[in-house]
């Protein structure tokens, strides 16, 4: 998940606009085409929001195409969206039983893509294992925040910072069970 310095993920109505910023360091790593595409295919599906979805269909519909490739790729919704895909499938129930019950024996590497209110909900239920918080070079004056209503602190181990030459800052946490 990409976010503001300031912590949010999208402005009040959604908007992604400030994604495309970027600042330049010099001393930053380059990302190259084969790291993302290495780390894309780790990934064996997503489970996504429905606002996370109607970004997506929209980046689609500006010819920027798919991001998620052919990969399975689970909707949590409660309302009726459009399908563009064969691999996009609706679900809406008990989110612990979807991953534990559904997910996780068929798919070893499930990556929760967002957004606040998704990525909340799997720490609170314990579901994540890691988080990856990309910072981009800008503060939003205001928006959703990444996690949205934890109600309680979870520790995290720092596994792994990365800088880019884009000026944003990757950071990969563990997790503590």
């Amino acid at each position: 998940m990409a976010a503001s310095v300031n912590g949010f993920i999208a402005r009040k109505d959604g908007a992604v606009d400030w994604l495309e910023t970027s600042d330049e360091f010099k001393g930053g790593e380059t990302m190259d085409p084969e790291f993302i595409e290495a780390f894309l295919k780790t990934i064996d599906c997503y489970v996504m929001g429905s606002r996370t979805y109607e970004t997506a269909l929209n980046f689609a519909a500006k010819g920027l195409g798919w991001a998620y490739g052919v990969k399975p790729t689970f909707v949590l919704t409660h309302r009726e969206l459009s399908r563009i895909r064969d691999r996009v499938e609706f679900y809406s129930g008990d989110l612990a039983q979807f991953v534990n019950g559904r997910l996780r024996p068929t798919f070893h590497s499930i990556w929760f893509v967002g957004g606040g209110i998704v990525s909340g909900e799997c720490l609170r239920l314990g579901l994540a294992d890691e988080i990856r918080y990309s910072i981009l070079p800008i503060l939003i004056g205001d928006g959703l925040p990444f996690f949205d209503k934890l109600k309680t602190d979870i520790a995290l181990d720092l596994a792994e910072v990365k800088a880019y030459e884009s000026g944003t800052l990757e950071l990969r946490y563990e997790v503590r069970k």
